[in-house]
């Protein structure tokens, strides 16, 4: 039962819900020129919010009505669903002031606030969020297997309204933790950079190899520059550096492809190993307790890289603990043990990978031979040490970090339904979000 002086309303009483543009996609580009870039739904988090320095981004190339030029802050809502389940119907997000102009896209609302109304935008993000919201959604989509809401559908839905100063005090918790967690994940995406720029300097580029070729200080320790040849030399696979061969994944990898057990033996309530299937598990880096299984037959070690093998091919994660691995996913890991390095050399893959998701009749998928079959380097094995050595404490750090921000994570998501529904007055959620963010 919400509190006295939590009032009824109907959401269109307060807000405008406005649909998208059709822009032509034949006039989009995924070269990025400083043009308008069009909002979709892949841009979206399923957590709320946008990814776009991590999903692909496009540019509009041709004339548009300046009314779905978006603003910074404006927020827009997912209003199509390609699963049953219509997870993300309803799924906001807010557009950045980063000095790019986005595009209102259709089958995706905007949410415009009606002239007298006492709410506070931020509040009506994190109301977005919530599961009853989701759900009113789902039940009046239209569509079986891909799910649509509409305008009018948004703005039916019935809820109770604080009063504002306890709107602003409930948006000011969550936005606090919700600050905390985005702090986290740009500092991981930082050192996830510097961990990707080194490995590509020393073993795409070979930038040590060339500044001794041309005389020139690499910069790094004379230890580490001593381990580096001084020329190049031709190969199946262009110049390499003189004293590194060529080589298939197997030679280099253990790989171990995984295979789903019988399907009883799955389960949500953590009996036995987590399981890990392909996308729907993966996450940015480390993958999500979703689904365990009881009678596991592959597995994945701690520090293993996991490689999504069918529909789509070429998603890397890493594994943070023992784990279960389905048809979905393969394992791998350098045969010197060196974690960092199995994880950056999976991702520079991402090219070899693409081409096996692209080749699927019905979906992608790459087989075990096709996958030990792919060439790679085989550096000196102690330039594969200094670089591991080097990186494994990023690697380290970017695990604690990712760690800590899916705790935050949960306690948002926690607070988030007790907040909206007023079961959780603002003082003592107040209190703990204070000493979570500390």
């Amino acid at each position: 039962m919400a509190p006295n002086g939590w009032t009824p309303v109907r959401l269109g009483d307060i807000v405008e819900i406005k649909h998208g543009w059709p822009f032509k996609s034949e006039l989009f580009s995924e070269e990025l020129s400083g043009r308008p870039i069009v909002v979709g739904i892949g841009n979206f988090r399923y957590t709320g919010g946008f990814r776009f320095s991590e999903t692909s981004v496009k540019e509009y190339r041709g004339d548009f009505p300046k009314e779905y030029e978006l603003a910074p802050g404006d927020v827009l809502l997912v209003m199509t669903c390609q699963t049953a389940g219509g997870e993300i119907l309803g799924i906001p997000g807010r557009i950045p002031d980063d000095g790019r102009v986005y595009l209102h896209n259709q089958r995706l609302g905007k949410v415009v606030t009606r002239d007298g109304a006492s709410v506070d935008h931020n509040y009506l993000y994190w109301l977005f969020l919530s599961s009853e919201f989701n759900r009113a959604l789902v039940n009046s989509a239209s569509g079986t297997k891909i799910l649509h809401t509409a305008p009018s559908r948004i703005e039916a839905f019935e809820f109770r309204l604080p009063p504002r100063p306890e709107q602003l005090a409930i948006s000011h918790v969550l936005g606090a933790l919700d600050d905390k967690i985005e702090l986290t994940r740009r500092m991981n995406e930082t050192l996830e950079a510097m961990a990707r720029a080194l490995f590509r300097s020393w073993f795409v580029d070979f930038d040590p190899v060339r500044a001794k070729e041309e005389g020139r200080d690499s910069g790094l320790p004379r230890e580490i520059a001593d381990l580096f040849p001084s020329r190049f030399v031709d190969s199946e696979i262009g110049k390499i550096p003189a004293d590194w061969g060529v080589t298939r994944v197997d030679e280099e990898f253990n790989v171990t492809m995984g295979q789903s057990p019988p399907g009883e033996t799955y389960n949500e309530v953590g009996e036995g190993l987590p399981f890990y299937q392909g996308r729907a598990d993966f996450g940015t880096r480390f993958p999500r307790r979703r689904v365990y299984c009881a009678a596991p037959t592959r597995f994945a070690k701690r520090g293993d890289t996991l490689i999504s093998v069918r529909a789509p091919v070429g998603d890397i994660n890493m594994a943070t603990e023992h784990c279960a691995i389905g048809r979905g996913v393969a394992a791998a890991r350098h045969k010197g043990g060196g974690r960092s390095y199995t994880y950056q050399v999976m991702r520079n893959l991402e090219d070899v990978f693409a081409r096996f998701d692209a080749e699927g009749t019905v979906f992608g998928s790459i087989s075990k031979k096709d996958f030990h079959g792919i060439p790679c380097l085989a550096p000196r094995p102690a330039i594969i040490n200094a670089f591991e050595e080097v990186v494994s404490s990023i690697d380290s750090r970017i695990e604690i970090a990712a760690r800590e921000g899916h705790t935050l994570a949960a306690l948002r998501n926690a607070l988030l339904p007790k907040l909206i529904s007023g079961e959780l007055r603002i003082m003592h959620a107040g209190i703990i979000a204070e000493r979570a963010t500390r």
